[in-house]
């Protein structure tokens, strides 16, 4: 189950990351997606234990605004983005100023509940 985000335990700098996939990169967004949404997986041992790999938006100060679109501390945005480029995708970056209180508005509730890739 994912958070709807997660402003709880980071109050520092932000950096706005906007990311844009190729329309006929298929596989490329797969990966983009469990990047930034996470993924279940099963491990490969004897039990076959089924876990969750959390993704980008599940850390500390990481808001996900929209499509393509997230509010980050720069050492995940800087992160994020040297794994998107080494994917081939096109990553635009900006510090940004805003009030944390502002960030509620982009609170997603109960519609992320159970968002995968």
């Amino acid at each position: 189950m994912c958070n709807d985000m997660t402003l709880e335990g980071y109050d520092g700098d932000r950096i706005l990351l906007s990311y844009d996939v190729s329309g006929g990169a298929r596989p490329v967004a797969a990966r983009v997606c469990q990047l930034v949404f996470g993924r279940r997986r099963i491990s490969e041992g004897a039990t076959r234990t089924a876990y969750r790999e959390k993704g980008f938006i599940h850390r500390p100060g990481v808001v996900w605004i929209g499509q393509s679109v997230l509010l980050m501390p720069p050492r995940d945005a800087a992160e994020l983005s040297g794994r998107l480029l080494r994917l081939g995708v096109r990553v635009a970056t900006a510090p940004v100023s805003v009030v944390r209180e502002s960030l509620e508005a982009f609170r997603w509730g109960s519609r992320l509940t159970g968002l995968t890739c």
